[in-house]
């Protein structure tokens, strides 16, 4: 089992058990899947860009990534409706534990002057968003192979109905959010 997943169940349950008042241990949110984003905006004139993109996205997350492709054509973008524009990954159970403990000891130390993620990123439903500018950050992806550096956005669904829930599992789980 997950070390982080361990953690989560034998104190962070109680913890927020305790806090807001829950009657029961279900009524806690926990985390109910991570997704993966990574637009690659220049794979319109390169299809290489999304192919490497997909490999790197494949390394990082240990699962083969969904293509998105474009809903809409956009003619000053060139862009043209189902052409694939990025690429996707939805992590759940041990997997998602895995990357979460990842993305908090390992990689977030290592982004250059990183001073803690905004506590501003939740969407009033209690998830969050991430954005991370290049995927070198990551220590499965080999710098020297890399020819486009490309940024992704790392969306935790959070089953709580309000950000401060979720805020208080997320920091309770390591995030380290920046003090405002």
């Amino acid at each position: 089992m997950a070390r982080l997943l361990e953690k989560y169940k034998e104190e962070i349950v109680p913890y927020l058990r305790e806090k807001f008042l829950f009657k029961n241990n279900l009524s806690v949110p926990k985390i109910q899947k991570v997704v993966i984003n990574m637009g690659v905006g220049k794979a319109v004139d390169n299809k290489n860009f999304l192919d490497e993109a997909i490999g790197h996205l494949t390394t990082i997350s240990g699962q083969k990534p969904a293509v998105t492709v474009a809903r809409k054509s956009v003619s000053g973008f060139k862009l043209r409706e189902g052409q694939a524009i990025g690429c996707k990954v939805t992590l759940r159970g041990g997997r998602m534990f895995e990357f979460i403990d990842r993305l908090i000891s390992i990689v977030l130390p290592r982004i250059k002057d990183f001073r803690g993620v905004s506590p501003k990123s939740f969407d009033g439903q209690g998830n969050y968003t991430l954005g991370l500018t290049e995927q070198t950050v990551f220590p499965e992806v080999n710098i020297e192979k890399v020819t486009n550096i490309q940024g992704m956005d790392v969306t935790f669904v959070i089953s709580g109905k309000s950000d401060e829930c979720s805020y208080e599992l997320l920091r309770s789980l390591g995030m380290p959010f920046r003090s405002e």
